[in-house]
C-alpha cells in the first residue's frame, strides 16, 4: 500500500532544512549586547511516534519472507480465487506484451481504504498468468502487515512490508515488486476523486528504482473505488484522532457500503462490492543504472513526472470505457 519506508532501513529522515541549529551564543559580560541581524530560526519539533506505532513497524517487519506466492496453497485454493477474478470482480487486465524481461518495479493507484481489492486482484492476475515463472510481491501498509491472522494469509500471498531492505531484497532475488507511492492517501481519497491519479508526491520509489536498476511499469487501474464508497476522506478526524502518530495514516474515511451502511472505517471492516475492475499495463519507464543519480533531484522529479503522467492517461482511457459504479 505504500512508498517505500526508509524508517524501517535505520536510515535518516531529515534533510538539512530539518537539522537543528545552535542559539546565539550569550555576548561577553564586558561586550555590548548588540542584538543579532536576524531571529533564529525556531527549532522545528521532533517527530513523534507513538510506542503503539513502533511495536506495528516492527511486527510488520516480522517472519516475511522474498519466497513469493505459496503455490501450495495457491493450488488449493484456486478454485475460490478464480471465482473471485473471474466473476466477482470480473477482472480484465490488457499489456501483458508490455512488460520487460526480468523483475520489474510495477507502480500504480489503488483505491477502497483498508481492503484494496484492486491491488489484490493484480496480484492474482499476474500469478493466473505467469504462475511459479515470475514471482510478483505486494508492498503493505504496516497496520495489515501486523495484524493478526491477515499476516499470516499475506505472507503466504508473498506480500512483503513497505520498507527499502525487503523491496531490495526481492530485486535481488529476481522478482517484480509493486510499489503503491500515495500510501494510505491515495487508497483513502473521496469516491469524488476516484479518476485522479494520487502518488502524493512521494518520489522514494524513483530513486529505488535506480538503485535496483530495475525498469518502472505503471499499471493503470480503475473499479477499486466502487468496491466502497468514500464519502469523506476524513483528514480532519485523523488529524484530531492523532492517527498520523497511532498508525501511520493521515485519513480517518468515512464510508457507505456493506454491512453498516454509513460509518468510519478506522480499520477493515467493510465487504468489498462486487465492482468491475480493469487494468492497463503501460510501456516501462527505463531509469539509469547510475546508483549516483539517485541523488539528483531534477532527474527523480523528471521521472516522478513521467510515471504520474502515465498512469494519469491510462486512468482516463479506462475511466471512458467505464458507464456505471460497479457494474463497470
Amino acid at each position: 500500500m505504500d512508498d517505500l519506508d526508509t524508517r524501517h532501513a535505520g536510515l535518516p529522515e531529515t534533510s538539512p532544512a530539518d537539522t537543528l541549529t545552535l542559539p546565539f551564543a550569550a555576548p561577553e559580560p564586558d561586550a555590548p549586547a548588540t542584538p543579532p541581524l536576524a531571529a533564529p530560526e525556531p527549532e522545528r519539533k521532533k517527530k513523534q511516534t507513538s510506542w503503539l506505532r513502533e511495536a506495528i513497524s516492527r511486527r510488520a517487519l516480522q517472519d516475511w519472507t522474498p519466497a513469493g506466492v505459496d503455490m501450495d496453497f495457491a493450488h488449493r485454493t484456486e478454485r475460490f480465487w478464480r471465482f473471485v477474478h473471474d466473476k466477482y470482480f470480473r477482472v480484465e487486465t490488457t499489456g501483458w506484451e508490455r512488460l520487460p524481461d526480468g523483475p520489474n518495479m510495477l507502480v500504480g493507484v489503488h483505491a477502497g481504504t483498508w481492503l484494496t481489492m484492486d491491488a489484490w486482484m493484480l496480484q492474482l492476475a499476474w500469478t493466473l498468468h505467469f504462475r511459479e515463472e515470475r514471482p510478483l510481491h505486494i508492498t503493505c501498509h504496516d497496520v495489515l502487515m501486523a495484524m493478526p491472522g491477515l499476516r499470516e494469509f499475506f505472507h503466504k500471498a508473498g506480500v512483503i512490508p513497505a520498507a527499502r531492505e525487503a523491496v531490495e531484497t526481492c530485486f535481488e532475488a529476481g522478482h517484480s515488486v509493486v510499489i503503491y507511492p500515495g500510501g494510505e492517501v491515495d487508497c483513502m481519497r473521496a469516491w469524488s476523486r476516484r479518476g485522479e491519479v494520487e502518488l502524493n508526491g512521494r518520489k522514494g520509489f524513483v530513486r529505488q528504482a535506480i538503485r535496483s536498476g530495475v525498469p518502472i511499469v505503471p499499471v493503470a487501474t480503475v473499479g477499486g473505488a466502487d468496491t466502497v464508497f468514500v464519502l469523506s476522506e476524513g483528514r480532519w478526524l485523523a488529524e484530531k484522532l492523532q492517527l498520523k502518530r497511532f498508525l501511520r495514516s493521515e485519513m480517518a474515511p468515512i464510508v457507505a457500503g456493506l454491512p453498516f451502511g454509513i460509518w468510519l472505517e478506522v480499520l477493515p471492516s467493510h465487504i468489498p462490492l462486487p465492482s468491475k475492475i480493469r487494468y492497463e499495463i503501460l510501456d516501462p519507464i527505463h531509469v539509469t543504472h547510475d546508483p549516483e543519480r539517485a541523488g539528483d533531484e531534477a532527474y527523480v522529479e523528471k521521472v516522478y513526472r513521467d510515471v504520474q503522467a502515465s498512469l494519469q492517461a491510462g486512468v482516463d482511457r479506462l475511466m471512458k470505457a467505464r458507464r456505471f459504479p460497479v457494474l463497470g
